[in-house]
């Protein structure tokens, strides 16, 4: 059998200008790559830029490509460098960006690894984010971690989420429990994100989450949160539309429409701000 060509990826030396943002304290680095000259294959430049001591530190590289389906295509990073389907947080923060700079209209469609979402200014500050239907539904699952059994419910709200019902939130070893789900044998071989869900309300609920990719707890995980709803929704242990509180205090929306055993139009409104624009120095 003939060997396979080695494929080489050769970029000069170049200044790219790019945006800080985050989404409720997830932060991201944003890229408008429309020309589709960002360095996407060197991983080791990506982490270095990521990093939060020597780099500019972010918890996902985002970048804004022209797609021949919707207003734009969106390609999210993680800090190893290694893509993933789409961020939730990180898709409010692409939209509002993409608005800004003239390459979607304010209702604008989004193309994805997961699937084609669409976004809306609300006017207010907010951006409203209609994700991809949930899949890949395991509304009442268990596991084993050690010798502990852990109940949990899983869904794909565009990328894979293990949400665990607590009664104290802020009680919750997430580094521990969260990397042990993570990694379980029962997600390989891609693994999952990890929840961890406290009902405050009828409509309400606190989360944390252990972010595949990053490999610890972030301050917010829109994914995460609406899987979260969206299980504990469906346990019927609250009822939708509902706010969502995730690690970094701000507030959050899920909504969804139900229909029988369907779950379409699932929404996440929340914000998603500059911090600050500068250039990042690639082969110097």
């Amino acid at each position: 059998m003939a060997e396979r060509p080695v494929l080489v990826y050769a970029y000069r030396p170049m200044r790219i200008p790019f945006y800080k943002m985050h989404g409720a304290a997830n932060d991201f680095i944003l890229v408008d790559d429309r020309a589709g000259t960002f360095p996407i294959a060197d991983r080791g430049w990506i982490a270095r830029i990521a990093a939060r001591r020597t780099g500019v530190g972010c918890e996902g590289v985002i970048l804004i490509q022209p797609s021949q389906s919707s207003s734009f295509r969106m390609r999210f990073l993680n800090p190893d460098g290694g893509e993933v389907e789409m961020c939730g947080n990180g898709a409010r923060c692409v939209a509002r960006l993409a608005h800004e700079i003239g390459a979607a209209p304010g209702s604008m469609t989004i193309e994805t690894v997961a699937g084609e979402l669409r976004a809306a200014m609300t006017g207010d500050g907010l951006v409203r984010l209609t994700m991809t239907d949930p899949k890949d539904w395991r509304p009442a699952a268990s596991l084993r971690i050690g010798a502990e059994t852990i109940a949990y419910g899983f869904v794909n709200s565009g990328v894979p989420h293990a949400v665990v019902e607590v009664p104290d939130v802020a009680a919750v070893d997430v580094a521990r429990l969260g990397a042990a789900i993570r990694r379980h044998g029962d997600f390989q071989p891609k693994g999952t994100n990890a929840n961890f869900a406290q009902v405050t309300g009828p409509s309400a609920i606190r989360v944390r989450t252990f972010e595949r990719g990053v490999e610890a707890e972030t301050l917010a995980c829109g994914t995460g949160m609406v899987a979260s709803a969206l299980v504990l929704a469906r346990a019927g242990r609250i009822t939708l539309p509902a706010t969502v509180v995730p690690a970094s205090g701000d507030t959050l929306h899920v909504g969804a429409d139900v229909h029988g055993d369907r779950w379409t139009g699932v929404t996440l409104t929340g914000p998603a701000e500059h911090v600050f624009r500068g250039e990042l120095d690639y082969g110097r």
